[in-house]
């Protein structure tokens, strides 16, 4: 099952790492990315969507969303 904040980024299967962290930055209101008291969420948010995106390719799931 796919994370659905992943899925909300929308990006394809064959996306890099680097797009799914910048999509992943693009995702958060800028208030939470400049809060540095969130920097371990922010953190923990980003290796769950390299997670939900690496668990994506190995699937072989090739729909966008």
């Amino acid at each position: 099952m796919t994370d659905p904040t992943y899925r909300r980024l929308g990006l394809p299967s064959a996306a890099s790492r680097l797009a799914v962290v910048r999509a992943a930055v693009r995702a958060l209101h800028p208030d939470t990315r400049a809060v540095c008291g969130l920097r371990t969420a922010r953190k923990r948010f980003y290796r769950q969507m390299l997670c939900a995106h690496a668990e994506r390719r190995a699937a072989g799931d090739s729909l966008t969303g």
